[in-house]
């Protein structure tokens, strides 16, 4: 005889073999990668409405990449979606704003 339908479903569920500390830590973890995620973005919009980014380095830039990248290569190996997202989409962010960086490196200022 099968299961019921509801408790299939339960027991497939990504938190069915985990205890309430497991989801809180789960759920810090998120906001983490949330917040460090998005961390970059106020640079890059100020680099955009400004034109301006005379006071960045690109070395930043490739640290931040180096590293960003080598994040989504360790959530690969976890199968972790929080972590692979997040660093995908913090590349994302990071090479617009290398982009931006490049295009108004010599420009001056308006």
């Amino acid at each position: 005889m099968s299961k019921p339908l509801t408790q299939a479903c339960h027991q497939s569920s990504i938190l069915a073999n985990t205890n309430m500390n497991d989801v809180a830590w789960y759920a810090v973890g998120a906001v983490a990668a949330v917040l460090t995620t998005f961390g970059f973005v106020p640079q890059v919009v100020k680099m955009w409405q400004t034109k301006s980014v005379k006071d960045l380095s690109p070395l930043t830039f490739i640290q931040f990449i180096a590293g960003v990248s080598l994040w989504a290569v360790y959530g690969i190996h976890l199968r972790d979606p929080v972590i692979i997202a997040a660093n995908f989409v913090s590349l994302s962010i990071l090479f617009l704003g290398l982009f931006i960086y490049f295009r108004y490196f010599r420009r001056k200022p308006q």
